[in-house]
């Protein structure tokens, strides 16, 4: 299972409907679950950023909730693939 890092911001349109966003977090959840992606964690924040989402699956299948949580327009998001200490061991291994 892969590991992504999503930083995401409010549109105008997801900041004007701040207020429902606890429960579109909820919503990306369940629809993450039914194409097999965990949510693994979902933050707040205060700065360049409005939230961190961590989710884990295949490749495919984030990408595709991702997409989808997208296209409502509420969110822009740049995603980030990241590796455990164990994961990139592996793959420093087959650059020596």
């Amino acid at each position: 299972m892969a590991t992504f890092i999503s930083l995401l911001t409010f549109t105008d349109q997801g900041i004007r409907n701040v207020k429902d966003s606890p429960e579109r977090l909820r919503a990306f959840e369940a629809m993450a679950e039914k194409l097999s992606v965990k949510m693994k964690g979902a933050y707040y924040t205060v700065g360049k950023y409005d939230m961190i989402v961590i989710t884990e699956g295949a490749d495919d299948a984030a990408t595709a909730a991702l997409l989808k949580v997208s296209a409502l327009g509420n969110v822009r998001s740049e995603t980030l693939r990241a590796f455990s200490a164990e994961e990139m061991k592996k793959i420093i291994a087959k650059i020596a």
